[in-house]
């Protein structure tokens, strides 16, 4: 549901361009949608419906996580999270209703989304039960962990107002046992957070590599994984260890219409030459030229 104070929202207002107001729209009212404000959609599904390009999709999640800070996305599980929608639509309960919410909130697989709409949520008896699926993952994991001494720790605080998954785990995403899309994924998801983990990109930048992980699904390149990889060694070798530094070698790449190891290393074995505007480069000497037959005696009417 949208409200009509949204028109009078001060970051609607002053903050959002028509572009952004637009956006958040769809979000709020596509087929995905569910009544606890956390659903699947993947950035492909987006550009489809709006007519927009992967990279503009791309761009406006990026801006709405990380600028407006409206939403949440995991790019594995392909879960959207709307940080408002509690206190917007969650205002009445009732058994039809906490049911309703029950049942969706059961098919949540990154449960730290849930913590992350029951913030807004003002009505207590609705938010009681959003935080209850939270006590309920904690719960499980503490005894997974009790069952199996190597299984490995996960991050257990925010590290900023970006996203951070509360159970993501290296190489192993929330539900993968239940998802043959992200199961077939998983290797290649282990093998790029091992590369960042072990050569000093952050150990604990965990929305850094969720969004890395993103260009595995939201690319064109016909091998992300092993593209992803060779960025992440360029950027090695200009001891430039940062996500924008990588992602800007990939997008030149995608520019370039490089979409393959092989197209990638021909090109910078033989970089394609730049052509040179023949009019700013060669030189024009002063004044009118000289016919080569005319014998000119600079001496002429010069009295010694």
């Amino acid at each position: 549901m949208v409200r009509v104070d949204f028109w009078k929202n001060p970051i609607a207002l002053e903050e959002m361009t028509p572009e952004d107001k637009y956006f958040y729209l769809y979000l709020l009212t596509n087929s995905n949608t569910t009544q606890i404000g956390i659903y699947r959609m993947t950035k492909k599904q987006m550009a489809f419906d709006l007519g927009y390009s992967i990279e503009t999709v791309q761009s406006l999640m990026e801006r709405f996580t990380l600028h407006h800070k409206l939403i949440r996305y995991n790019p594995i599980t392909r879960e959207l999270a709307i940080k408002n929608w509690g206190k917007d639509n969650l205002q009445k309960g009732g058994k039809p209703v906490m049911d309703c919410i029950k049942t969706e909130l059961k098919d949540v697989e990154d449960t730290s989304l849930i913590s992350y709409v029951a913030e807004a949520i003002t009505k207590e008896e609705i938010r009681s039960l959003y935080e209850s699926f939270c006590k309920q993952d904690g719960e499980k994991e503490i005894s997974d962990q009790a069952d199996d001494d190597t299984y490995p720790e996960t991050e257990c605080e925010e590290l900023d107002d970006s996203f951070v998954p509360g159970d993501t785990v290296l190489g192993q995403q929330p539900g993968i046992e239940n998802n043959p899309e992200i199961e077939d994924q998983t290797q290649d998801v282990k093998e790029i957070v091992e590369f960042w983990d072990n050569n000093g990109f952050g150990l604990s930048n965990i929305n850094a590599k969720l969004q890395l992980l993103s260009w595995l699904e939201d690319s064109s390149f016909l091998q992300p994984k092993a593209v992803i990889l060779k960025a992440m060694a360029i950027a090695c070798a200009n001891n430039k260890r940062k996500l924008n530094y990588i992602v800007g070698i990939l997008k030149n790449w995608e520019n370039e219409s490089l979409l393959t190891i092989e197209e990638i290393d021909s090109y910078h074995e033989n970089p394609r030459p730049v052509p040179k505007n023949k009019h700013s480069t060669e030189s024009f000497p002063a004044g009118r030229a000289i016919p080569d037959e005319v014998n000119l005696d600079l001496s002429a009417g010069e009295d010694w």
